[in-house]
C-alpha cells in the first residue's frame, strides 16, 4: 500500500524533481480509511495532493504524500432545466469538462484547459474568463481525517472567495476531497460572456456561440499565454492579482501609474491584474537559475530548464520584493510552498520591561553592544510558505520595521501577559486582506475581548484590526495544514502555552514543565527557551533550570531568550553554556 521514497515528479506540474519518503494511492473511500488508521499516516505529516498544478516543492518530502484515484462522473436530472454531475476527486478537470461539452451541459465551458484534478477544484475555487467553480458547485463530499467519517458540505459552508475556500484554511489538513457535485445547465448555448476575450465572441462567430466554441476559444487564448504544461513546467498563475484599498490606490497608485488598469470590488477595496505590475516592473522574462518569468504572460513562473524549487522561491521573492518597492503593492502567491524546513528569526530576546530598562544606568543597560539591547520576546516562524507570528510584543512595529515584515498568515499567543500581547493594535496593517488568524487559550480570548474590546464590537470603528480568535486547548491543530502542537507550561502558578512546530519548539515564561508534556518535545533538532537571569525566580527558569530541562530534552540545539539586564552582556553568556547552548539576540535567524 505504501511506497518509500517515491519520485513524485511527475505529480505536479512544475515539472521540478521531488520525492517522498511515503507515498500512498486509493481508489476508494474504504481504502482512504484504512490508511488513515495506519502508523504511517497517524505518525508523519501527511500532504494530500490532487493534480499538482499549485504545488512547489522546494525539497524533498519528508512525510506521507497521498493521491486519490478514485475515479467517475455520474449526471442526475432534476428537472428540463438543472442537471447535477457528480465527478471523483481523481478525475482530471480537463476531462470533466469535456464530458459535459459532450452531455450538452453548461456552466464549465469558461474553465476549459485548466490543469489539475477535480479534487484541487473546490479547494482553489479555480476560476478563469469570468467564471469560478464556485459558481456552479453544489456540494462537496469529504473523508474527515478526525473522525474518519465521510462529511458533505454545501457550497456556502465551503465560504468561497477569490481562489479561495475554507479548504485552505481552517479545513487544510483536515478534510479530503472525495467527489464534488456540480449544478449545471442543459443547454448547449452559452451564456457566460461578459469577460474581455469572449465579448466579441458573438459578433466574430456571427451568432450566438455554443457552450463548445466557448470552451475552443478558452482554450486558444489560453495556449497563446500560457505554457503547455506538458512541454514546459509552470503552476499556471502564480499570484492572486492583489486587492487594495481604495485609499491607498487613489492617493498614492493611480498618481504615479495613470494608466494601470483596475476594478472595483465592493465599496472600498480595488483590484490590480498581478501580470501587469509585474511587466511594468521590468521584470518580463526575469530569470533566476532555471525559473523564468514566462513572456506572454508575467503571471505565469516556468520551469525554463532544469529549475530547482529554490530557483522559483527565489524568483517569486524577487517579483514581490520588487512590485513592492516600485509600485506599493504586496502580491501573494497562489501557489502553495511545500518546504518542511522551518527559519525562526528572535524579533525579541528581553523580558517584560526590555533591555535596557528605563531609567536604569547598569553596566547591561548602559553596554555599546547590539546584543544587550533586547525588545520584548516575541518569534516570527517561517514555514510552508507562511509566516506565522508567537506573541505580538509592545515592541512588535520595531521589529517588524526593523526585520522587514511585509506578511503575517496567523499568530499565536503564549499567554496574556501585556509584554506579550501589547502589540496586537500594530497588527492593523496585516488585517487589510482579512480577518488575521489568531490562536489561543479560552482564557487569553476571553481577556484580550475585554482589553481589545474596539476590534469586536458588532460595528467596529473603521480602520480597527480584525481577528479570527481560534481557540485551542492541549491538542494538536492545523494552520492552513501545517500541525502546531501547544505545550503547556507553568509560568509560575499560571498555566500558559509553548508551541512546536516540526522539529522546533518554542517555549517563554516558564517556570515548570508537566511530565506529562515532555513527551511533545522528543526528537527536537531547535529548542528555544526562556533563562530570566543567573538567580532564581518564582516564575521564571534560572540559568541553571534552563540548562537542566534542556538537558532532559536533548535538542541538537538550544537558544536561551527571555533576559531581563542581570542576565549580563551577551558575549559572557556565550562563553557559559557550552557549545549546543546559545544566548539569543535581536534578529537572531535560526534554521532548524
Amino acid at each position: 500500500m505504501f511506497e518509500k521514497d517515491k519520485d513524485i515528479t511527475s505529480l505536479t506540474t512544475f515539472g521540478i524533481p521531488a520525492k517522498a519518503a511515503l507515498f500512498a494511492e486509493y481508489s476508494s473511500a474504504k481504502e482512504l480509511l484504512r490508511i488513515s488508521r495506519s502508523p504511517e499516516f497517524t505518525d508523519n505529516e501527511v500532504l494530500h495532493i490532487g493534480g499538482g498544478s499549485n504545488l512547489l516543492f522546494i525539497k524533498d518530502f519528508n512525510g506521507l504524500v497521498l493521491h486519490s484515484a478514485m475515479k467517475g462522473i455520474t449526471r442526475y436530472d432534476k428537472d428540463p432545466h438543472t442537471a447535477f454531475v457528480i465527478a471523483c476527486a481523481g478525475e482530471k478537470w480537463t476531462d470533466l469538462v469535456d464530458w459535459c461539452l459532450a452531455e450538452g451541459l453548461a456552466g464549465l465551458e469558461n474553465l476549459a484547459g485548466i490543469p489539475g484534478e477535480v479534487g484541487a477544484a473546490p479547494v482553489q475555487n479555480v476560476g478563469a474568463y469570468g467564471a469560478e467553480a464556485a459558481d456552479v458547485i453544489h456540494n462537496v463530499e469529504c473523508f474527515d481525517t478526525v473522525t474518519r467519517e465521510i462529511k458533505v458540505f454545501t457550497n456556502e459552508e465551503c465560504r468561497f472567495g477569490y481562489r479561495d475556500s475554507r479548504f485552505k484554511h481552517d479545513w487544510k489538513g483536515r478534510y479530503y476531497v472525495l467527489r464534488v457535485s456540480f449544478r449545471l445547465t442543459p443547454s448547449v448555448e452559452a451564456s457566460n460572456l461578459t469577460y474581455g476575450p469572449l465579448a466579441n465572441l458573438a459578433e466574430t462567430l456571427g451568432h450566438t456561440p455554443s457552450i463548445t466554441e466557448v470552451a475552443a476559444e478558452v482554450v486558444r487564448i489560453r495556449a497563446s499565454k500560457l505554457p503547455d504544461p506538458a512541454v514546459t513546467g509552470s503552476a499556471g498563475s502564480f499570484f492572486k492579482n492583489p486587492v487594495v484599498s481604495r485609499y491607498l490606490f487613489e492617493e498614492e497608485i493611480l498618481p504615479a501609474h495613470p494608466d494601470i488598469p483596475h476594478y472595483k470590488v465592493g465599496e472600498h477595496m480595488v483590484k490590480i491584474p498581478a501580470g501587469w505590475l509585474i511587466e511594468h516592473c521590468g521584470l518580463k522574462g526575469a530569470k533566476e537559475g532555471g525559473a523564468a518569468v514566462w513572456p506572454k504572460q508575467c503571471l505565469v513562473i516556468a520551469n525554463a530548464g532544469g529549475a530547482t524549487g529554490h530557483d522559483v522561491k527565489e524568483l517569486a521573492d524577487r517579483i514581490v520584493s520588487t512590485v513592492r518597492k516600485k509600485i506599493g503593492v504586496s502580491l501573494s502567491p497562489e501557489v502553495n510552498y511545500i518546504d518542511t524546513s522551518v527559519t525562526v528569526t528572535i524579533l525579541g530576546s528581553g523580558t517584560s520591561k526590555g533591555v535596557p530598562e528605563v531609567g536604569c544606568a547598569c553596566k547591561t543597560c548602559t553596554s555599546p553592544y547590539a546584543k544587550d539591547k533586547r525588545m520584548r520576546a516575541s518569534a516570527l516562524v517561517r514555514t510552508h510558505g507562511m509566516n506565522i507570528l508567537i506573541d505580538p510584543s509592545p515592541d512588535f512595529r520595531a521589529q517588524a520595521l526593523a526585520n522587514g515584515i511585509f506578511d503575517i498568515d496567523a499568530v499565536l499567543i503564549t499567554h496574556s501577559h501585556y509584554d506579550h500581547v501589547g502589540g496586537f493594535d500594530d497588527l492593523r496593517p496585516f488585517c487589510a486582506k482579512g480577518k488575521m488568524p489568531v490562536y489561543l487559550k479560552e482564557d487569553v480570548n476571553t481577556d484580550l475581548h475585554k482589553r481589545l474590546d474596539y476590534c469586536f464590537r458588532e460595528h467596529p470603528y473603521p480602520g480597527v484590526p480584525a481577528f479570527e480568535m481560534n481557540e485551542i486547548g492541549d491538542s494538536p491543530f492545523f494552520i492552513n495544514g501545517l500541525k502546531v502542537v501547544p505545550i503547556s507550561v507553568m509560568h509560575g502558578k499560571l498555566p500558559i502555552l509553548g508551541y512546536r512546530i516540526g522539529d522546533f519548539a518554542y517555549i517563554t515564561d516558564a517556570k515548570t514543565i508537566p511530565e506529562e508534556e515532555m513527551e511533545k518535545l522528543e526528537g527536537l533538532k531547535t529548542l528555544v527557551v526562556n533563562a530570566l537571569r543567573a538567580r532564581e525566580h518564582f516564575a521564571h527558569m534560572s540559568f541553571h533550570e534552563a540548562v537542566e530541562f534542556i538537558g532532559k530534552v536533548r535538542p541538537e540545539e538550544a537558544y536561551l531568550t527571555h533576559f531581563n539586564h542581570e542576565a549580563g552582556y551577551h558575549h559572557v553568556m556565550e562563553e557559559m553554556f557550552g557549545p549546543r547552548i546559545h544566548p539569543a539576540y535581536d534578529g537572531l535567524v535560526i534554521n532548524s
